[in-house]
């Protein structure tokens, strides 16, 4: 990663409490927004869009392209940050708040300016009030400084910006339920079109970009530092460092940056210690959540790089990075069930296929784990993933088929073991105790 070691993680290298206005200005605080105020608008863009700059939460469309559809003439335009944070096992936006957070403020402030919008949101979980609340004194701390608010370091832009908190709802991480929450409404999808980046499909109808926390985050340096700086790590369509959320069987969890052509090895054995309980070995990794297609923790998987490209090869995505790691004692069936009832519970229940299909398979899975299930069962669940998968209203649709789908795929043997055997009920599952 050449001299860089971290980006948004960048008080880990100084030495420095970024928690304090003071401290971060020392240490390129607000350069970044300087020359983005010196610059036009539109050159802000290119230089976020030749960065290679990717959305960090979870889809990896790349940020500059999503800034530059936002119509030049609309009066009003929105920038909203997703601060919403609950896919399972991602705990990196958080880290970013709590530890560096004027680094995401100048990044909103960044991207506020280049789209033309004058009013700025973080929306954040509704059990990010502390932070929320630790957020809105950094806000004030800038305006005292003249860094928010009207004509920003003397450069005549205006902006606001204000934290807004949801009610812990899942479906709030996609961008339009977001939205929706955002103006009051029920936490559900819209139809689209309109997007939100056309007139009427965005906040309170009109022009909005959501970006996630960990994008607008590095928008900071890469405006102090240049796209090619960017560009040069990682790797060739995943340019830049990323946070890895690392939780489950490893002897050091926890978040790590590091750059898109490290791969799991060097993160999973090398830093993060390997299994977690001796005489163990890694048996299947999550590499995105809950969300993300599970793959067999072996020797391929440990070699590749954790990229949007290299991932997409092992049939499973990076998308949030956030690594569940299972050892060989895990029953991948009970991994299914579990993940099945958290989309249950998160589905917002507008569409009929995630709704009623998110009902059946918890409701199959369950007479699998009992041991009352037979194979027609395993078949019958995996036909409803498939028909759930791409017809959804959003995405979660699709998160919810995922689990089903690839632990039947990549581990049929934990699901035979609990399935009758000539018309014996098989030994129902032992789950692990509370803590475990």
């Amino acid at each position: 990663m050449s001299e860089t070691k971290h980006i948004l993680l960048r008080w880990k290298d100084v030495k420095a409490d970024f928690r304090k206005l003071a401290e971060y200005r020392k240490h390129e605080g607000f350069e970044g927004l300087k020359k983005a105020l010196a610059a036009k608008p539109e050159e802000v863009i290119d230089v976020v869009k030749n960065s290679g700059l990717r959305g960090r939460g979870g889809a990896g469309f790349p940020t500059g392209v999503k800034w530059s559809f936002i119509p030049k003439q609309e009066p009003i335009k929105y920038f909203v940050v997703n601060a919403d944070e609950s896919e399972t096992g991602t705990f990196k936006d958080r880290l970013i708040m709590e530890t560096n957070p004027y680094q995401l403020l100048e990044g909103l402030l960044i991207g506020a300016y280049a789209i033309g919008a004058h009013t700025a949101y973080i929306y954040l979980r509704g059990e990010f009030w502390d932070i929320a609340a630790q957020l809105d004194a950094c806000i004030e701390e800038m305006r005292k400084e003249g860094l928010v608010g009207k004509n920003i370091l003397g450069s005549g832009y205006d902006c606001e910006i204000y934290t807004h908190l949801g009610a812990g709802a899942y479906i709030c991480g996609e961008e339009t339920a977001l939205l929706n929450s955002l103006e009051g409404k029920l936490g559900q999808p819209r139809v689209r079109p309109p997007f939100p980046a056309n007139k009427g499909g965005g906040l309170y109808g009109e022009p909005t970009v959501v970006n996630n926390v960990e994008t607008i985050a590095n928008v900071p340096w890469i405006m102090t530092h240049g796209a090619d700086a960017y560009k040069a790590i990682g790797t060739e369509q995943s340019a830049g460092t990323k946070l890895y959320c690392v939780s489950g069987h490893v002897k050091k969890p926890g978040v790590y940056e590091l750059p898109f052509s490290a791969t799991f090895r060097e993160l999973l054995v090398d830093i993060c210690g390997g299994p977690s309980v001796e005489g163990r070995s890694f048996k299947a990794l999550l590499p995105s959540g809950g969300s993300g297609p599970i793959v067999p923790l072996n020797d391929k998987v440990l070699d590749t790089r954790m990229s949007y490209e290299d991932t997409a090869k092992i049939g499973t995505i990076i998308g949030s990075a956030s690594l569940i790691v299972m050892d060989d004692s895990v029953d991948i069936t009970w991994v299914a069930s579990k993940v099945t009832k958290f989309f249950k519970h998160e589905s917002c229940g507008k569409c009929t296929p995630c709704r009623e299909g998110t009902y059946w398979l918890d409701k199959v899975i369950d007479r699998i784990m009992a041991g009352e299930g037979s194979e027609r069962d395993i078949t019958l669940i995996e036909n409803v993933a498939k028909n759930m998968a791409g017809i959804t209203l959003c995405a979660l649709g699709e998160f919810a088929a995922n689990p089903i789908i690839h632990t039947i795929k990549q581990f049929p043997d934990d699901f035979k073991q609990h399935v009758k055997k000539d018309g014996k009920a098989a030994k129902p599952v032992a789950l692990p105790a509370a803590g475990d």
